[in-house]
Parts: structure tokens; sequence; C-alpha cells
């Protein structure tokens, strides 16, 4: 990943926990990791949903409440893209939530994984390269430090 934006540095590394989760449910959705281990895809659901509830709500947090605004006043042009991360947020909730009651928890898994990683790399290429760019120096550091308080909150972080 690109140097990063202090103000973005725990987000960018929050972002790659999570593209190794993305990767990690493709290969178990494959089969690639433990094949024929029954019990694998359902272990893999579960790291999913607590890296989901320590990780990604904090995160997601910290974008909604402090990045996606701060983007909105300073970058006019970052409406679309804030509006499709904002409804990607939307249904990687509803896709961890609902892990438990697929009948096709592979291809849940799979599918998942696609659209996490797809996410991260639209934040990491597009909003954060925009970030950069269009912020000024105060708002952005000031946004770094409302983004590090929300994250500090997460009891994964604090303990």
């Amino acid at each position: 990943m690109a140097k990063r934006h202090p103000a973005l540095i725990a987000l960018s590394h929050d972002h790659h926990h999570a593209l190794a989760l993305a990767l990690s449910c493709r290969k178990h959705a494959l089969g690639q990791i433990r094949p024929g281990d029954a019990t694998a895809v359902q272990e893999q659901a579960a790291r999913v949903q607590a890296f989901f509830q320590e990780s990604l709500v904090p995160h997601f947090a910290a974008e909604e409440k402090i990045l996606f605004p701060l983007m909105l006043a300073e970058s006019p042009g970052a409406k679309t893209m804030v509006d499709g991360l904002l409804r990607e947020h939307e249904r990687l909730r509803r896709d961890v939530a609902s892990l438990d009651g697929k009948a096709s928890l592979q291809r849940a898994l799979f599918d998942l994984g696609d659209l996490l990683e797809s996410h991260v790399r639209t934040e990491e290429r597009e909003l954060f390269a925009l970030f950069e760019r269009t912020v000024p120096p105060s708002l952005a550091e000031k946004a770094g430090r409302e983004i590090e308080k929300i994250l500090a909150s997460s009891p994964a972080r604090s303990g």
C-alpha cells in the first residue's frame, strides 16, 4: 500500500487485515484451506463475524462519522463514491449478520470476500488518494485525531 497521510494510517492498517480476511474467505470457500474438513468453513464464518465486531464495526463508525462527511464537505465530487461505499457498508453488515443462516455458507463467504476486497481497494486507491489531494492539512490532522478516538474505543484495540 502507498504511504498514507498519518490521519489514514489506522484505517489503512485495518484494510490490510480485511484484505487478508477476504483472501482467506475465498480460499475457504474454494476448499483450498483444509479441504474436506466440514468444520473449516463454519470456523471461517465465525472468524469473519468476530473480525467484523472487533475491527469493522469501529472502522465503519470512524469512516461514517468522520471521514465520509469530511470528504463530502471538502470534495463534492466524492458524493457518488461515498454513497457507494455507504451502500457497501450496509451490505457487508447484512451479509456478516446472515452468515449463520446461510444454506450455502461457502458461496456466502466467497461473495463476502469479493465485496470486502473490492470495498477496501476503492477506499485505498480512490477515496484515500482523493483525501490526500483535497483535504487541507489542519482538517486532515483533526480528522485523524477523531478517527483515532473512535478506533481506540474498540475493546479489541484498547485491550
